[in-house]
């Protein structure tokens, strides 16, 4: 496994779950001297547990030597960033070039490569000929897998796969994949075996159309709002239909994370390339960043047009609960324009803080509770919906606070509840 980052840690751990030996190859220094200690470079509930069984049991270890990692595998899993490259919304594809040109030189007899990575269509192609003109000698073929982990829940999607997407041409690579994968043949998990191309493009469909579908509920959410709507009850009631389906149907601050908003800009740059713009694409990256930009404005306009001087407590910072990724989450805007605008803001995560430091203002306060960060607070903000969250209770809250303003971008509250307690309350679609 290249990389000891989120998917190839998990991924690697899983496979050595499933009885294979796995060897992850990871470059950075300290990263790698954590994964030694024992220390997950990335939570993930779970993933400390599964890696350090499997380290000891012998079937997981960690190390920075391509040529040993590689002696006798039969699969070599390409699992490095493949972040927005600047200027122009491509996926940015040189560390997964470099990976599979170090790839080629290190092996020793036949192998399969395998992005893990999300990559652009044709990437296997050009991963191919960079290994023909590295070792034209080389035995070996490539194959496509990409992975549809979820962040908070990646081991149980990775044991119990709604579905395992392989592009490979050959019969020997496929044969390769099939053993790499039989436990879950066991339990009945569809393996969908597909050419290179379409390998590549489901995952870039995947989730641009999961990525509609949260952006389709925020415009419901907002409809809702001006008609006297509830948003709730209406995705309930179009969820129940199966052709939709219930999930991604929860109304927020717009989609942040690794996955949706850079899989969607690359899919609109790929279609734009090839002479098919999506159109829906283009317009759910363009909805979606003028949301969370425009989500601060909720605040400012639930304190009565100006937060100058207003204690704000901020409750939750990273893109979604059980994770302590930052990448392109709702809070960086929302907390930089309250932060720009005159406010006091004083937040808390419980997994992201550490990260949302160096990208968040410096004025910025952090608090070691739910609770120290509202004390004192004139406006609760809730931008992400941990657990924790939802229990804490309206009579607490206006004790400890000095205003009586909550806003609640995940709509976790009661508004009945909390406007029992005093509170003027803000939702999401709640008309």
């Amino acid at each position: 496994m290249i990389g000891g980052g989120y998917v190839g840690l998990v991924s690697g751990a899983c496979f050595a779950e499933f009885g294979a030996e796995v060897r992850v190859v990871e470059t950075d220094a300290d990263k790698l001297a954590a994964l030694h200690a024992g220390h997950m470079p990335i939570y993930e509930p779970g993933l400390d547990q599964l890696v350090a069984e499997n380290v000891r049991a012998g079937r997981l270890s960690f190390g920075d030597d391509l040529a040993a990692a590689l002696d006798g595998v039969e699969a070599v899993f390409i699992a490095v960033g493949t972040p927005t490259r600047r200027g122009d919304g491509h996926a940015d594809l040189t560390y997964v070039y470099a990976a599979a040109a170090q790839v080629a030189q290190a092996l020793t007899g036949y192998a399969v490569i395998v992005t893990k990575s999300t990559v652009p269509v044709g990437t296997g192609r050009r991963i191919a000929e960079i290994v023909r003109e590295t070792r034209p000698d080389l035995d070996f073929d490539v194959a496509s897998n990409p992975e549809f982990l979820r962040e908070g829940n990646a081991i149980g999607d990775f044991m119990r796969p709604d579905r395992v997407v392989i592009g490979a041409e050959s019969e020997r690579a496929r044969e390769v994949m099939r053993r790499i994968y039989r436990p879950l043949y066991l339990i009945e998990a569809p393996i969908v075996f597909t050419g290179i191309e379409t390998a590549e493009l489901v995952k870039y469909a995947a989730n641009a159309f999961l990525a509609m579908k949260v952006t389709f509920i925020n415009e419901m959410a907002d409809l809702c709002e001006k008609l006297g709507a509830d948003v709730h009850d209406v995705a309930r009631g179009i969820g129940l239909d199966g052709r939709i389906g219930r999930k991604f149907l929860h109304p927020g601050p717009g989609f942040g994370g690794s996955c949706f908003p850079k899989d969607t800009l690359a899919l609109m740059r790929i279609a734009q390339d090839a002479g098919a713009p999506t159109r829906l694409v283009e317009s759910v990256v363009a909805v979606n960043d003028a949301r969370k930009a425009g989500m601060a404005m909720r605040v400012i306009a639930a304190c009565g047009g100006s937060v100058r001087g207003k204690r704000i407590g901020v409750l939750g910072l990273t893109f979604k609960p059980e994770t302590d990724d930052m990448r392109d989450a709702p809070s960086l805007p929302i907390v930089a324009r309250l932060v720009e605008d005159g406010a006091i803001v004083t937040a808390y995560d419980p997994e992201g803080m550490e990260q949302a430091r160096p990208l968040l203002p410096a004025a910025v306060r952090y608090a070691g509770t739910a609770m120290e960060a509202v004390s004192g607070a004139d406006v609760l903000v809730l931008i992400t919906e941990w657990n924790e969250f939802r229990a804490l209770d309206p009579a607490r809250l206006a004790a400890a606070m000095a205003g009586r303003v909550i806003v609640d971008l995940r709509n976790v509250y009661d508004p009945a509840a909390i406007r029992a307690a005093g509170f003027a309350y803000s939702g999401i679609g709640r008309g």
